[in-house]
């Protein structure tokens, strides 16, 4: 059996406030022809990640509305998490192919997963490439199966794309978040849904900034010193590396200057120990650069304290399927320097809401400027909330997913 995910309660009545009674109202007339209507989530992970965030907000709102809608975590082995994750590299654009035996690994397992599907659904969503070729393996279970794309397949491994499209072209929709990630010849409906963020969860709700002091003192930061701060996985398409060299960079010129890099140790993310202690080693025992992850108590408060303690956040991101974690920066009014991939140019327009940069030097340089000036980083900020709020918060996804269905024969 694919594994159930234990989920709380939320209300769509209480984001009226945040996202106006115009878009609630639009909300509950969708829903309504799709009450009962069952629905199945299957993901890689129920932690660590951009899709179990999203998954742990929508889920709920979607059963609030009156669905029937449920989330289960495939099953599977280090051997098979070693196969995704370089499969997920590898169609972000990294030149390692993967091998026939490799290949064989990735359907065995997910003929297994097929294999515990139960009960009838409306509709099921598969989310990314680890379980893309569960709808191949699987009996009738569901009227309509949908592939959810959560990566840039801007620049793909062609060899990797093409072992995949049969699959994918299996499926009835696929969605993805920018018009840029469709592959070339994908038949079929094409939806594209920008991601979003649960602005009530603890991760994003508001803090205090005494909370958010407190909370940062406890991981040694100074909070009277100027924070720079990433919030990823460790991984080569986040360039925690790189993002030490540009904090070394503004130190020469503002020496009082600290680094928080704050990620999260997946299940299906077997490398990403091997970037965390690469990490490690590359800031050399300097006492100025806190790394952290969810093993040493960093959980939603903490990431939320750091995001809203920091004074530039940056993403370095040489790969980026959205980047949630600059919704979340911008929604907590922070000044956001950010890699110019994928998603990013859709939240941070150069100059208003925050900058985009492609090198150490870049992000250096926009961070200065930042620190240097108070009031365009408050500027900067207040301009990036209201993008957030407008474009990038989780009523306004349910939304979108309610449009999908409401298009389908259900």
């Amino acid at each position: 059996m694919l594994q159930d995910v234990g989920l709380g309660d939320r209300s769509l009545a209480d984001y009226t406030h945040l996202v106006g009674r115009g878009l609630v109202e639009e909300i509950r007339q969708r829903a309504e022809p799709l009450a009962g209507k069952r629905i199945l989530n299957v993901s890689a992970t129920a932690f660590g990640g951009g899709v179990s965030e999203i998954l742990y907000a929508i889920v709920p709102l979607m059963r609030d509305v009156g669905l029937d809608v449920h989330w289960r975590v495939i099953l599977g082995r280090e051997e098979f998490f070693n196969v995704t994750k370089l499969m997920h590299n590898s169609l972000q654009g990294d030149d390692q192919g993967i091998s026939d035996q490799q290949w064989e690994v990735f359907e065995a397992y997910n003929a297994m997963n097929a294999q515990s599907l139960d009960d009838d659904w409306d509709v099921i969503i598969v989310h990314d490439p680890q379980p893309a070729a569960l709808r191949a393996g699987a009996t009738n279970h569901s009227r309509n199966w949908i592939w959810r794309c959560h990566i840039d397949l801007s620049t793909p491994n062609l060899e990797t794309l093409e072992r995949l499209m049969p699959l994918l072209r299996d499926y009835d929709e696929t969605v993805y978040h920018m018009e840029q990630y469709v592959p070339d010849g994908m038949d079929g409906q094409v939806q594209i849904i920008p991601p979003a963020i649960d602005p009530l969860s603890p991760k994003n709700m508001a803090l205090s900034p005494e909370d958010a002091s407190f909370v940062c003192q406890q991981f040694g930061i100074d909070t009277d010193r100027p924070l720079i701060c990433q919030v990823s996985r460790f991984g080569p398409w986040k360039d925690p590396m790189g993002v030490i060299d540009a904090f070394r960079l503004v130190r020469e010129e503002m020496p009082e200057v600290q680094l928080a890099l704050v990620g999260s140790m997946a299940t299906d993310d077997p490398e990403g120990w091997e970037f965390f202690h690469q990490t490690f080693s590359y800031a050399d025992g300097d006492p100025d650069i806190k790394i952290l992850n969810n093993l040493n108590n960093v959980g939603a408060i903490e990431v939320n304290a750091f995001q809203s303690q920091a004074d530039v956040v940056m993403q370095k991101s040489l790969r980026e399927g959205f980047g949630l974690t600059v919704t979340e920066a911008l929604w907590k009014v922070r000044p956001v320097v950010a890699g110019n991939v994928g998603g990013i140019p859709l939240q941070v327009q150069d100059g208003e809401t925050g900058y985009l940069i492609s090198s150490p030097e870049d992000a250096a340089d926009r961070t200065l400027r930042i620190l240097r000036d108070p009031e365009l980083a408050k500027q900067l900020g207040r301009a990036g909330k209201e993008r957030a709020r407008e474009l990038f918060l989780t009523p306004r996804l349910l939304r979108d997913w309610l449009r999908v269905f409401g298009a389908m024969d259900l």
